[in-house]
C-alpha cells in the first residue's frame, strides 16, 4: 500500500502555535490540494511529564512531575515534505525533546 499523505501531531505550548503555523505554511505543509492553506487543527490538552537526570527541561524540575496546558496541533502533510516539516517543528518548538507523531494516511474516494 502506498501512502502519499501523513498526519503529523505535535504537542506545544500555546504561545508557539502561531509561529509554528506560519513556518509550516511557508513550506507548504499546511496546503491541501493546492486550494487551501493554513489547514491545521488545535486542541487544548493537559500535558504531564517528569524530567529525568541529565535533561534540560523547558518547564519543570528534574525528578518532579510537571503538569501544564499544552496544545495538540495536527495537520495533513504530503509524504515528500515530512522531513522538512519535522525540522520546522524542532526549530520552533521550545521543548528539548518534542513529541512528534507521524501517522500514514490512506485517502479513500
Amino acid at each position: 500500500m502506498d501512502f502519499n499523505l501523513v498526519k503529523i501531531e505535535v504537542f506545544i505550548p500555546e504561545n508557539y502555535v502561531e509561529e509554528l503555523r506560519f513556518e509550516l505554511n511557508k513550506i507548504g505543509a499546511l496546503t491541501i490540494d493546492g486550494k487551501y492553506d493554513n489547514c491545521m487543527s488545535i486542541y487544548s490538552v493537559k500535558g504531564l511529564w517528569r524530567p529525568l537526570e541529565g535533561s534540560n527541561p523547558y518547564l519543570g524540575e528534574v525528578g518532579e512531575i510537571c503538569e501544564t496546558e499544552e496544545f495538540k496541533v495536527e495537520f495533513s502533510c504530503r509524504r515528500e515534505i515530512i522531513g522538512e516539516a519535522v525540522e520546522v517543528i524542532k526549530r520552533v518548538h521550545p521543548y528539548e525533546t518534542p513529541v512528534i507523531n507521524v501517522i500514514p494516511m490512506m485517502i479513500i474516494g
